[in-house]
């Protein structure tokens, strides 16, 4: 693990998206398409805003979560909702959104639909990854009902998740495909989650789920 600490999540937010923009521009130097894996919530807001001005072949850039609540974008509770305002404007616009919702109850009633889309886009090329205080990474929970598969070598790409106390079913990729990321980096804020990060690096995957990608992880962190 390689952690940055920031004096500000403005400063942070700066260098994170010119390292994302240079990861890349790299990508795309030996493939014809990049797929740039991103998470929703509130910290990576001010990445987005910057990074979408960013000037590399967007038209050559695939997008997707990393994870995603069961609503349909316009639900104040999508992460695409965010992705659309923050990330998919200005240059970055001419990129392609890879969706991980489609409309119906359940997710497992669509997800051979969903996961063809996201088989068509893989391997990741860069991720950008959040984590909750209670340590959690894109919808790998502690204590989520298909935890173990999604964190298991073989699992699919696209694990259906539903965590207790949350009000709808989430989609996740799983620790194999995020980890296969030619590049990831970790954002987070405040001590809270400082301190999370840190018991988080003697703890296990299924204590703890952003364990399994520490290794090779840079993370940023900047105060509140």
């Amino acid at each position: 693990m390689n952690l940055t600490e920031y004096m500000d999540s403005e400063m942070m937010a700066l260098e994170v998206a010119n390292l994302l923009a240079g990861d890349l521009n790299t990508a795309l130097e030996t493939q014809d398409r990049a797929l740039l894996v991103v998470p929703g919530g509130t910290t990576p807001g001010p990445v987005f805003d910057v990074l979408c001005a960013a000037r590399l072949d967007w038209e050559r850039v695939d997008i997707m979560l990393s994870d995603e609540r069961w609503r349909p974008e316009v639900h104040v509770r999508s992460n695409t909702r965010l992705i659309r305002e923050r990330l998919l404007v200005d240059r970055a616009a001419a990129a392609t959104f890879i969706p991980l919702y489609k409309r119906s109850e359940e997710p497992e009633e669509v997800l051979g639909e969903v996961l063809a889309g996201v088989e068509a886009a893989l391997p990741v090329a860069v991720a950008l990854l959040g984590m909750g205080s209670d340590m959690h990474t894109a919808s790998l929970f502690p204590k989520a009902d298909r935890l173990e598969e999604a964190m298991g070598r073989r699992a699919p790409p696209l694990v259906p998740m539903r965590v207790p106390g949350e009000p709808e079913p989430r989609v996740t990729l799983s620790a194999r495909v995020l980890n296969d990321a030619m590049c990831k980096h970790l954002v987070i804020t405040g001590e809270a989650k400082r301190g999370a990060l840190m018991r988080a690096r003697s703890s296990t995957p299924m204590q703890a789920p952003i364990a399994a990608f520490l290794e090779d992880m840079r993370v940023h962190w900047a105060p509140e």
